[in-house]
């Protein structure tokens, strides 16, 4: 009898299934090209790439479908840390899915670090339904001891998923990571803000996503602006001497500038702004533009000096510029452009900084690495932006560090307040204008 085996074969070409030794083919030129274009971040990521040749040289051979192949890719990437990495579909692989794809459900939950405990930041869906109250303090998850939880889950995502550094993991364990498969039934025991030892067991929702973390409260009376900026004053709404301004930017639009605009106009006279990054997701916007909302009518601002030479100038720009004392608020949530946002506020002395941590430390320039099979393109990083951030390192590896870390107090989060806008509101009060003397980079 006739073996139909080559007739199979040659239909699973005709349909752009790749072959064993194109996944192998692949791996070797994604190893090759990598190192060739990435290399310079291996020694300040700390990564042994000889170690990961061995590995996925060895693991390739497992392989035995595109789902599979898609699924060892993403394992590749995540070996660069680099929370820009992503594998794009190619010509042959648009319709390949993930092997072994699990539908993953949220627990309406996140979690911040204080005093080396872990608090209950806000609560949604499944979690308030099951009315754990803000400011509870976590102490096992799924019958393991919260630290045990979190490590195992930061090592399951760090092997599936790349992150540039160790607080953008920490944030996306915290946060995306209160998740499991859709059903799933976690115990959390924690105490309550009295202390009172509890527990109640969360089913994993479909409904409920895993959102990015931003400020503990959006003041109750705060104004959307636009379609990213909120704006308040004094958490008050009111123009009193003193008042505070409030704009928290959750995405960093084409029209970001724009919608500033409209936000300092509603804004009016304010004695100090605080401008919150925290949970802003990046995008593409005129840097210059921005900072030149910032800058008095008529005057240019030097920014960044070296050696007393000024690298960075800015104009004034927009019709309601804010010319006094800035305190911008950011965490390991604040990603790609709104690091380099964030951060020129910081590096270019024009306000103060406070954070939980530091930034995400995923701002880069990309390029796509098309794989020989055609089944996949690699984007991976090449080069930091904003090289002349943390005295010439850039950001990429290490996020914008701020002057201050301020860990949220469980006693705030319980009465509803967000410790970092109340330290923030304090600093403004007493502004360091010895460390950051903004008023003298105006010219």
């Amino acid at each position: 009898m006739r073996c139909a085996a080559p007739l199979l074969v040659c239909a699973l070409l005709a349909t752009g299934v790749a072959r064993a030794q194109d996944y192998a083919a692949d791996v070797e030129f994604a190893l090759t090209e990598i190192e060739k274009r990435c290399g310079h971040f291996f020694e300040m990521k700390k990564i042994d790439w000889a170690a990961v040749k061995t590995e996925f040289r060895a693991a390739v051979k497992e392989v035995s479908s595109p789902g599979e192949h898609l699924v060892l890719m993403d394992r590749l990437l995540a070996r660069l840390k680099d929370g820009h990495a992503a594998v794009h579909p190619g010509p042959k692989g648009r319709n390949v899915r993930r092997a072994n794809f699990t539908p993953l459900g949220g627990l309406g939950l996140h979690l911040v670090r204080s005093e080396k405990h872990l608090l209950v930041k806000s609560v949604w869906g499944p979690a308030a339904e099951a009315n754990i109250p803000i400011g509870s303090r976590i102490e096992r998850i799924g019958g393991k001891p919260v630290d045990a939880w979190l490590t195992a889950r930061a090592a399951e995502l760090a092997d599936h998923w790349s992150f540039s550094t160790a607080q953008h993991l920490d944030g996306a364990v915290r946060c995306g990571g209160m998740s499991g498969p859709v059903g799933e039934r976690v115990e959390i025991r924690f105490r309550d803000p009295k202390g009172k030892r509890r527990k109640r067991t969360l089913t994993c929702n479909e409904k409920t996503r895993q959102r990015a973390a931003g400020p503990a409260f959006v003041p109750e009376d705060a104004n959307l602006h636009g379609e990213v900026v909120y704006w308040t004053i004094g958490g008050k709404g009111k123009k009193t001497k003193g008042a505070i301004g409030y704009l928290s930017i959750r995405k960093c639009q084409d029209d970001l500038p724009a919608q500033v605009d409209g936000a300092l106009s509603a804004l009016g006279a304010v004695d100090g702004l605080i401008l919150d990054f925290r949970g802003n997701t990046g995008g593409g916007f005129d840097h210059d533009a921005l900072m030149g909302r910032f800058i008095p009518k008529g005057k240019t601002m030097r920014g960044q000096t070296v050696k007393g030479r000024v690298i960075k100038r800015y104009e004034q720009a927009g019709p309601h510029a804010f010319a006094g004392p800035i305190v911008v608020i950011v965490n390991a949530t604040a990603v790609s452009s709104a690091e380099t946002a964030s951060g020129m506020f910081k590096e270019d002395g024009r306000a103060y900084m406070i954070g939980e941590n530091a930034t995400a430390g995923m701002s880069s320039s990309k390029v796509m690495l098309d794989l020989p099979s055609g089944l996949f393109r690699l984007r991976v990083s090449v080069a930091s932006n904003k090289g002349r951030f943390n005295d010439g390192r850039g950001i990429e590896g290490i996020g914008v560090i701020p002057h201050e870390i301020v860990e949220y107090d469980a006693k705030d989060l319980a009465n509803g307040r967000d410790t970092l806008i109340e330290r923030a509101v304090k600093i403004l009060k007493r502004f360091p204008k010895k460390k950051v003397p903004y008023e003298k980079r105006f010219r």
